[in-house]
């Protein structure tokens, strides 16, 4: 990966991270998203909180215009991963990561959690976030390669629609048909805050949002990187 533009990307978190060693007991909505996605396999089945959520309320509970990251899957399959300008837009990026969710889920016990895109294409006429082709790396560790997503599927669709009117926070959501649920298990999903940070035209980073005073450095950090 192009050391150069991961520590530039790096460097916002490193004041945050030393405020979190400091005020270690201080408390934290982005924290505690992490935690319930956590715990997600001790939820009870058939959650019905985000539909009463998304009915008659389209807009995102919050009102200022953060980026919107999710990560999804069924409990037994891969990990999907949408980023949205707005709640309730379609993403502007979205991808199946090479990892379960239960891989996922156990990476969440440590404190920090890095998820890195890199690209290795040759040419920088796209935006960074336009590219197809990734290698994914979860805490310093390469995990595989994937194609961002041209068109979603109906399932994905379901979510991003569900959770159009929550702006963070981590559950489960019914399947939309009893063959999935038996296959595949429920779908769990832990949507959160983050702050966008460009780098440069080959680098951009996602940095989830803690409220003021919290103490609480960036829990999650997702980085998309393109190499010459």
């Amino acid at each position: 990966m192009d050391s150069s533009a991961l520590l530039s990307l790096l460097r916002h978190t490193g004041t945050s991270m030393e405020s979190k060693h400091s005020k270690k007991s201080a408390g934290s909505i982005g924290g505690g998203v992490l935690k319930m996605f956590k715990l997600i396999p001790m939820l009870s089945s058939g959650c019905k909180m985000v539909n009463l959520l998304s009915r008659g309320h389209r807009r995102p509970l919050l009102k200022d215009y953060a980026t919107t990251g999710t990560i999804f899957g069924f409990r037994k399959g891969r990990v999907f991963l949408a980023i949205q300008e707005d709640p309730h837009c379609l993403p502007m990026f979205i991808i199946e990561l090479p990892m379960l969710t239960s891989a996922l889920q156990k990476e969440m016990a440590s404190e920090t959690v890095r998820i890195a895109l890199e690209s290795e294409t040759k040419t920088s006429r796209k935006k960074v976030l336009e590219e197809y082709v990734w290698g994914i790396y979860c805490n310093g560790r390469k995990i595989g390669y994937s194609i961002r997503r041209k068109n979603m599927s109906e399932e994905e669709m379901y979510v991003i629609d569900a959770l159009r009117g929550v702006s963070m926070g981590a559950g489960v959501l019914p399947c939309k048909n009893h063959y999935d649920q038996e296959t595949e298990g429920e779908m769990t999903y832990m949507r959160a805050r983050f702050d966008r940070v460009i780098g440069s035209k080959d680098s951009e980073a996602l940095y989830m949002i803690n409220p003021e005073g919290s103490g609480q450095g960036t829990e999650l950090s997702i980085y998309f990187l393109r190499s010459h």
